[in-house]
């Protein structure tokens, strides 16, 4: 029996994203990454929203410190190419920045229904990933490989994806991207777990009022 490499399953993933984008939205044309404004610092606890909201493309949210900047810019890229409708939220160049302006603006644009899926990256993703899961309505995973893409959205619905640009390489990157995109989430016993997190987070913003 033969076995399939990384590189092969990449490319097979790439091609269903991409024919997945194609049945589900017009194509167009230029570049759909678009740059928000520079991120505010964190005030209040955002709404939660989990829904979908009804664009003609996906809308994704991305955002990255110095550490994973260049890593940003490559995904924006591909993205684009997919067909999703990118916000990018900074960082805008490798000068030493705080991951956590980013990564709070990216899961601020999820929580407030803004975007469908939001990606934060930076060197290790996981300061980023902590950020993230601060913000109500926000259930960031740090991923590392296809198994934890998988796992993530299937029996959490993840909503944001962290990633640490030093630890993973870009085609690793890409191929855990597409994987995330495109798995859906099981519901049965996992919704009730994922309920009882929805009900934790509740229980202490009551406690702040």
């Amino acid at each position: 029996m033969s076995t399939i490499s990384d590189a092969q399953l990449g490319e097979i993933v790439h091609r269903v994203v991409q024919q997945y984008m194609l049945d589900t939205s017009s194509s167009s044309s230029g570049d759909t990454t678009t740059r928000s404004a520079s991120p505010a610092s964190p005030l209040e606890p955002q709404p939660e929203a989990q829904k979908k909201p009804n664009f003609g493309k996906a809308a994704i949210a991305i955002g990255a410190d110095h550490g994973g900047f260049s890593l940003k810019e490559k995904v924006n890229k591909h993205l684009a190419e997919l067909g999703y409708n990118v916000t990018d939220c900074g960082a805008y160049n490798t000068q030493s920045v705080d991951y956590p302006d980013f990564a709070y603006a990216v899961a601020k644009m999820v929580s407030e229904g803004k975007a469908w899926r939001g990606i934060v990256i930076d060197g290790a993703g996981i300061g980023s990933c902590i950020v993230a899961n601060k913000v109500p309505g926000v259930r960031a995973a740090m991923c590392y490989d296809h198994a934890t893409a998988i796992n993530s959205r299937e029996h959490n619905d993840a909503n944001v994806l962290a990633l640490g640009a030093g630890l993973i390489g870009e085609n690793l990157a890409m191929q855990i991207i597409d994987t995330w995109l495109m798995s859906e989430f099981l519901g049965g016993r996992h919704a009730r777990r994922v309920d009882k997190i929805v009900a934790i987070e509740k229980q202490f913003l009551k406690s702040e009022k």
